[in-house]
């Protein structure tokens, strides 16, 4: 289980202030997904912006989807994997290129040297648009040599604008979409609701329909999950490092991971045998939120050897007893083979 991620200076270095706001000014913009994903499926948001009092984190939903100070919403890929295919972060609205950067180099952080050696650069690889009546969206995390535009360029929503990274401050990979109209920070699940407030009042969401349908609020994400021939870590996890079992495994282990979690939640991996009796079972309890945790259930070989047939893997996080997400796999055992099948990815509840 990871710790909350520390505050991280995103706009250092790269956010300038938006032009004078005009007396009449136009419309908010509706902002697009700025991935070219499907969230739920294959991309999740991880942090929020932070409505927290400053006792706490709160996510617009006073849920600790966020962290301490965080100002943007991040949406995030899976795994490592998943951004080497490559992912392109797409304009949220049109307007024009006010500045980028490119040629930080992409890594995830492993220490405090790390961090500071990022100093004025926490954003990374990175693009601010001007949109019209004083409003801006910056994004952070890009991979390098993806930047696809220029500053002064007019792009339209959608446009391309480079791939998903890990330059910057970031331990994961995914975009960080930042909203400002003029000075003032604006999340756009919520754009009316004061500081230090969660919950209720927060305004019409400026996301567009499409978006905002697919950015359903999600108690938890159910991000990963899988069969494996030894108990992985969380670091084994995000950089898909995970052993795949072998044809005839000395140990079989299912595992998941989640993210948005809550104290109290309970964390379920189970694995089923060929005949429906429970092989493994093992449930983790969070004493406190985090931001991503993992359970995981195995068994070594039997003595008799494995029974051929299909062996069921599922995760799930339970919040108050109510499953909030879960995730399913199927492992086939026969002579010669230990292949997964549909489905990789189970149902995830929200």
């Amino acid at each position: 289980m990871l710790p909350r991620l520390p505050l991280i200076a995103l706009t250092a270095g790269l956010a300038l202030a938006a032009p004078a706001r005009p007396e009449a000014e136009p419309a908010p913009p509706r902002l697009a997904l700025p991935l070219a994903c499907q969230p739920g499926r294959d991309c999740f948001v991880q942090n929020y912006p932070d409505h927290g009092d400053g006792s706490a984190a709160r996510d617009y939903r006073c849920g600790g989807q966020s962290y301490t100070g965080h100002d943007g919403t991040d949406l995030r890929l899976p795994s490592l994997a998943a951004m080497r295919r490559g992912v392109a972060v797409l304009a949220a609205a049109a307007g024009t290129v006010r500045v980028v950067r490119d040629g930080v180099e992409d890594r995830l952080l492993e220490s405090a040297a790390d961090r500071a050696a990022l100093a004025g650069r926490e954003c990374g690889n990175g693009v601010v648009i001007d949109h019209p009546g004083g409003w801006q969206t910056q994004y952070c995390h890009l991979a390098r040599g993806s930047v696809a535009v220029a500053a002064g360029q007019a792009v339209a929503a959608g446009a391309r604008l480079g791939l998903v990274g890990l330059s910057g401050d970031t331990q994961f990979p995914h975009v960080h979409l930042s909203l400002r109209h003029g000075s003032r920070k604006v999340d756009p699940f919520a754009p009316d609701l004061a500081p230090g407030r969660c919950g209720p009042g927060g305004g019409a969401a400026l996301w567009g329909p499409a978006a905002a349908l697919a950015l359903t609020y999600r108690p938890a994400v159910a991000l990963n999950a899988g069969f494996a021939a030894e108990p992985p870590e969380l670091p084994d996890i995000e950089a898909d490092k995970v052993m795949a079992p072998e044809p005839d495994p000395a140990a079989l282990v299912f595992y998941g991971r989640a993210i948005g979690l809550e104290a109290g939640d309970r964390l379920v991996a189970r694995i089923l045998a060929p005949d429906g009796t429970i092989l493994a079972d093992s449930t983790f309890s969070l004493q406190r939120a985090t931001q991503q945790a993992m359970a995981r259930a195995g068994r070594r070989r039997p003595q008799g050897g494995w029974a051929p047939g299909p062996y069921r893997g599922s995760f799930t996080v339970l919040r108050g007893g109510v499953a909030v997400a879960a995730r399913s796999l199927v492992l086939m055992l026969k002579p010669g083979t230990a292949a997964p099948v549909s489905p990789p990815a189970g149902r995830i509840p929200g």
